[in-house]
């Protein structure tokens, strides 16, 4: 049943992220696709995937209860915050924060993931804007 519910909140999930890609528009198309596509795009797979998964649950979910759901909304606070940050800190110091935080909350030591996350924020960074040529935020770094 879980899964069922599961399923439903994910299809209304859809459903207002398809709304809201369907109304972006750019004002140059730069791309043959365009940039408004990719979050359709997002919104048909999130709503397949979702009505997927309604006709065929798992038959025996294996549910942790009060864990599942700290874990699931200590990631869900954290990728909100990634979000929040995103402009004022820009790419690399949002993304490291982020991987960071993350990689320790799932059992890594401070070492290991600080030197994960300063490796996603500068590698991240090196990909989306040198490579890809993507304008991606410098927030507080002179970059």
């Amino acid at each position: 049943m879980i899964d069922r519910i599961f399923a439903a909140a994910l299809f209304l999930l859809a459903l207002g992220y398809g709304c809201v890609a369907l109304t972006l528009h750019a004002p140059f198309q730069y791309d043959p696709l365009g940039p408004e596509t990719w979050p359709r795009l997002l919104a048909l797979a999130l709503a397949i995937a979702s009505v997927a998964m309604a006709r065929r649950p798992d038959s025996n979910p294996d549910w942790h209860g009060a864990t599942a759901i700290r874990s699931l909304l200590t990631i869900g606070s954290a990728l909100l915050a990634y979000a929040i940050l995103f402009e004022p800190l820009g790419f690399i110091l949002s993304t490291a924060l982020f991987c960071t935080l993350t990689a320790r909350y799932l059992g890594a030591d401070w070492l290991r993931s600080a030197l994960f996350g300063v490796g996603m924020g500068v590698g991240g960074y090196a990909l989306c804007a040198w490579i890809l040529a993507l304008n991606v935020p410098a927030g507080l770094l002179p970059l």
